[in-house]
């Protein structure tokens, strides 16, 4: 056998062009996470001002002219309110500014990523002691000491979305790349549900009673990652029905090499360049982490949003995939060894007919 036919045994044409997209998997791995996490800074962090009505509009000036807009700060009427949108995550901290004193208060909530609070009371420190004033700290909404960095919700709802993305593989290609009829994908959607939720409460009892890493709600915490799981793992099978084996390495892109850098755990969304900012709440890990934080640390404020685009990624996964495996008409007698590689059955003889 000639060099041009052993190498047309080991590798396939298809095999040639999935180790093409594999290798384009990993140098858009590389570019995804060193373009979004090698240079973080703050940009149009949302910001609070509470100071008299002579001194607001003055400060709130000089707060967004600021080098590199690293805030966008608003006006607000009394410290009480200013807590309540952080609570309601509306804005990330605020400057309550004491005029009768040299002492000004900054109020944060490390609860939506220490780096983030941290960075602005780095920053105000230093802008106040350029104008011979100082500034004490309140965490509003302060993380559990268990929780190093808030990266507990983080990397909770990254384990859901790889156990969502691999359970649906499995699933998927267990009879063929593609899902066969009807009957088989609604078989599948359901031990996918039921993946879900023994999934979603099994990363609630860890990091809750197990770890005590995350405080707040295991009922909440169990729906909020049945829900992610499911939702990753509904898109998975559906792009696997629309492309074939291929449509695993779009989901890998989508969940992992898009949306893990995005998600806001490592350093919040108010630091990710713009393009990863704006993916970031639209893509399952940064929706979760978002819901899991507020879950943890903000009363569960501020979700609707987060929970709406996980129920989309469920909804229209589930429905694209029972679309097109009803679109796809098979026999309901056909083997599954016909459908995995083309390969007749074999008779009672032991003879392939």
């Amino acid at each position: 056998m000639s060099l041009v036919d052993e190498l047309k045994s080991a590798v396939t044409p298809r095999a040639a062009l999935l180790v093409v997209g594999v290798f384009a998997l990993q140098l858009l791995f590389i570019t995804s996470y060193v373009g979004a996490l090698h240079n973080p800074r703050p940009t149009d962090v949302p910001f609070g001002v509470v100071a008299p009505q002579q001194l607001s509009p003055a400060l709130t000036e000089r707060l967004a002219q600021l080098p590199g807009d690293p805030l966008d700060p608003r006006a607000v009427a009394s410290e009480a309110e200013a807590r309540q949108q952080i609570l309601d995550r509306d804005i990330d901290g605020a400057l309550v500014v004491d005029p009768r004193g040299r002492t000004d208060t900054l109020l944060v909530a490390s609860g939506g990523g220490k780096v983030l609070s941290s960075t602005l009371q780095a920053m105000m420190t230093k802008l106040e002691a350029a104008e011979q004033r100082r500034v004490r700290t309140v965490d509003v909404a302060p993380s559990s000491s268990q929780d190093f960095n808030g990266l507990s919700a983080f990397y909770l709802v990254i384990g859901w979305c790889v156990g969502g993305y691999i359970c649906a593989a499995i699933l998927a290609i267990s009879a063929g790349s593609r899902p066969a009829n009807r009957e088989r994908a609604i078989i599948r959607l359901g031990v996918l549900a039921l993946y879900s939720a023994l999934g979603g409460l099994g990363g609630a009892i860890i990091v809750g009673p197990v770890l005590g890493a995350l405080p707040g709600s295991i009922a909440a915490l169990w729906g909020l990652g049945t829900l992610v799981v499911f939702a990753v793992g509904a898109a998975t099978l559906a792009l696997q029905a629309v492309f074939g084996i291929v449509g695993i390495g779009l989901a890998i892109l989508l969940i992992v090499i898009a949306g893990n850098p995005s998600a806001g755990g490592a350093f919040p969304l108010p630091m990710l360049p713009p393009f990863w900012r704006a993916i970031g709440p639209y893509l399952p890990p940064g929706a979760g982490t978002w819901a899991a934080r507020s879950i943890a640390y903000f009363k569960g404020n501020g979700m609707t949003a987060s929970m709406v685009v996980l129920s989309v990624w469920a909804v229209v996964g589930a429905a694209v995939t029972l679309v097109l495996s009803s679109m796809r008409r098979t026999p309901a007698a056909e083997p599954i060894a016909s459908e995995v590689g083309g390969v007749p059955p074999v008779g009672r003889t032991g003879r392939r007919p």
